[in-house]
């Protein structure tokens, strides 16, 4: 039997189905009878030893008490209803005592304040009004008796705003929980966004790469069968099998996110320290790369940026540009952001405009997008398009908070 739960209705389990409130009411009231008999037969001079009326009257009185949960007002009622009686016959007026706070009790932890005044003040008035009525002795002791009447009834209000606050620190608890959730569920998704962009540019740069230097293969075994040039072929493959184990362990890089508990970091983020490598890349495809990068303090989350940015433009270079391509990669830092600029001197993709594609064969803005992500998503700026003079550039801006 939960003591604390039949004493503080409301407080504790959620889930007490009712038929074992019933039972645990039941006992609380067989209880009362019980410590009401023994007040009857111990105790003495505070009205007359109750007769077979007075007991029938007294034991009848704690019946209601088995439904103070379910129905604590029509309980208490009841209980008015046999205690009147038996105290208007002068038996002894301690022995109901316990069951009669008790439902004062549960009326007052389980309702209004407004209710819970009026009935006090309605009790009260009746019991004061009768026992003045009687003369001085008994109204003095019927002071006496509203002190505790009062003291019940405010240990049950004082219960019922306890049982409230709980209530509202356990919603709270709870709705904090499902904020933790939802954060959680949030950074699930943006994780999975930064590793599908990730393998976007990464696959898109070395499939890139790969079918440029398949071409020059292919162009050497086709251009002059009869005079092969086994070292030109040679060096073509290897730049191939290079660009392979390169993209594998970047993808290798990218997947561990993937597999990393909860309490795992990101993984390392690529930087600006790579970026020779991307030039390296894009000069093993034939194109020539004039790399210019100041040393910049910047967050790993601003260098990642301008390393993706870097790969697609350069990627796009290498796929649109034409033989001969020239690309001028350049990354200075100008007050508390990283001025980044990709020029080319190239062939710029058909009908390429602001908002141009760099891949011809898919709609429309997904390479430029794709870019412009990037730098937004670090606070930044990206404006790309055709030269006047010809060929293809792309500036970004990207703020670093540290002022230089």
């Amino acid at each position: 039997m939960d003591v604390k739960h039949i004493l503080v209705p409301g407080l504790g389990r959620r889930d007490v189905s009712a038929a074992r409130t019933l039972r645990e009411d039941t006992l609380l009231a067989a209880a009362a009878a019980v410590a009401a008999v023994v007040i009857a037969l111990t105790t003495s001079g505070n009205g007359r030893h109750p007769d077979a009326l007075g007991w029938a009257l007294l034991l009848a009185a704690h019946v209601p008490s088995a439904f103070r949960r379910r129905a604590p007002v029509r309980a208490f009622l009841g209980l008015v209803v046999c205690v009147a009686p038996y105290h208007a016959l002068d038996y002894n007026h301690t022995a109901p005592m316990v069951v009669s706070m008790t439902a004062l009790y549960t009326v007052a932890s389980t309702g209004r304040p407004l209710r819970t005044l009026f009935l006090g003040a309605g009790v009260l008035g009746i019991m004061l009004g009768v026992k003045f009525g009687e003369g001085m002795t008994e109204g003095t002791e019927a002071l006496r008796i509203s002190g505790w009447i009062v003291a019940f009834l405010l240990v049950g209000v004082i219960v019922r705003v306890h049982r409230q606050y709980v209530a509202s620190v356990v919603e709270r608890a709870e709705r904090a929980e499902r904020t933790r959730e939802e954060e959680a569920r949030r950074r699930v998704a943006e994780e999975r966004l930064r590793v599908a962009r990730d393998l976007h540019d990464l696959l898109a740069h070395s499939i890139t790469l790969v079918g440029v230097q398949t071409s020059v293969a292919a162009h050497v075994l086709h251009a002059d069968p009869d005079r092969l040039d086994r070292a030109a072929v040679a060096k073509a493959l290897d730049d191939i099998a290079e660009t392979c184990r390169t993209a594998r362990g970047e993808l290798r890089a990218t997947l561990e996110v993937l597999r990393a508990g909860p309490d795992d970091s990101r993984g390392p983020l690529p930087g600006l320290d790579g970026l020779p490598d991307l030039a390296e890349a894009a000069r093993t495809a034939g194109a020539t790369v004039d790399l210019s990068v100041e040393k910049v303090e910047a967050p790993p989350a601003v260098g990642a940026a301008a390393y993706r940015i870097v790969q697609e433009a350069l990627t796009n270079a290498v796929r649109h540009g034409g033989p001969g391509l020239t690309v001028r990669v350049g990354i200075r830092s100008r007050g508390d952001a990283l001025h980044l600029r990709v020029a080319d001197d190239g062939t710029p993709p058909a009908a390429s405009t602001a908002t141009s594609s760099s891949e011809p064969d898919r709609p429309a803005g997904f390479g430029l997008l794709g870019m412009r992500e990037r730098a937004r998503s670090v606070g930044g700026t990206l404006d790309a398009g055709p030269r006047a003079q010809g060929g293809f550039e792309v500036a970004a801006v990207l703020p670093t908070g540290v002022a230089r």
